[in-house]
């Protein structure tokens, strides 16, 4: 993986915190877990909207190829 020098001003209360979620660890790995959680929270959001649109396209018991859910729960719960 290709290293890059970053240079930045932070919230030094904020990166007092960071530091002590990772003691031993130096900047540099403070900052990549950060960047790392960041791109994570990203992408579960990502995820998120794209069911939720999902959703709203084929709203919760409406027939589809699969049948009626509504039937599968009647014959579910009879079993």
């Amino acid at each position: 993986m290709a290293r890059v020098r970053v240079s930045t001003t932070v919230d030094a209360d904020l990166l007092a915190q960071a530091r002590r979620t990772r003691p031993g660890d130096n900047d540099s790995s403070v900052m990549e877990a950060a960047l790392a959680a960041l791109l994570a929270a990203h992408r579960r959001a990502e995820v998120d909207a794209a069911y939720s649109r999902a959703w709203q396209d084929r709203p919760v018991g409406q027939r589809d190829v699969w049948g009626d859910p509504e039937e599968f729960a009647r014959a579910a719960a009879a079993t």
